[in-house]
């Protein structure tokens, strides 16, 4: 992965929450049918919980992606980014849980319960699943076209962007408190 600045670290955590929440939209409508809900904690179209696991893969798997290694590395980088992925985004997701039960009294995928391997309803070895394949999609196709895509804009239009995106999340995440919770 290319050197970041803040700004376009920032940028990228509030789009891997937006993708994070389309795919939580795509599952309910066009998977499983049930309708459309935003399970997201704040009114806007974002999932942080998403960006959060994101974050990790890069810190975590980042520098796998570079292509030196030998011939055993290349072989077997794909399976331990796959399994990798699935324990950093099961344990999100399960600390996840905590905290979200803590300070609002539930979670949105509380419905793990209907999945037969589950620990507490808070995670399952099918979504855990998922993230490992939802890690590779990331690290070798999302990151690097983010990086291409934030790599056009000048420095001051980043800053721009990310004054906007600050004040929009700032302010969602304000309401969602006080109307919310």
């Amino acid at each position: 992965m290319e050197k970041q600045t803040i700004q376009k670290m920032f940028i990228c955590f509030w789009l891997y929450a937006i993708l994070g929440w389309c795919y939580e939209v795509f599952l309910e409508v066009v998977v499983y049918k049930w309708g459309f809900t935003n399970l997201g904690i704040m009114y806007g179209p974002y999932c942080p919980i998403y960006a959060v696991g994101a974050m990790l893969f890069l810190l975590f798997f980042g520098k796998l992606m570079k292509k030196e290694g030998g011939r055993l590395l290349q072989i077997s980088r794909p399976f331990i980014i796959f399994f990798g992925s699935m324990a950093v985004a099961t344990a999100v997701e399960l600390a996840g849980t905590y905290v979200l039960e803590f300070f609002t009294g539930g979670w949105p995928w509380d419905t793990y319960a209907d999945y037969d391997i589950n620990f507490q309803a808070r995670i399952a070895l099918s979504p855990s699943l998922r993230f490992g394949m939802g890690g590779l999609l990331f690290l070798y196709f999302v990151q690097p076209f983010y990086n291409w895509l934030l790599a056009k804009p000048k420095k001051k239009t980043l800053n721009i962007i990310t004054l906007i995106l600050l004040v929009i999340v700032v302010t969602d995440f304000t309401l969602s408190l006080i109307l919310r919770y």
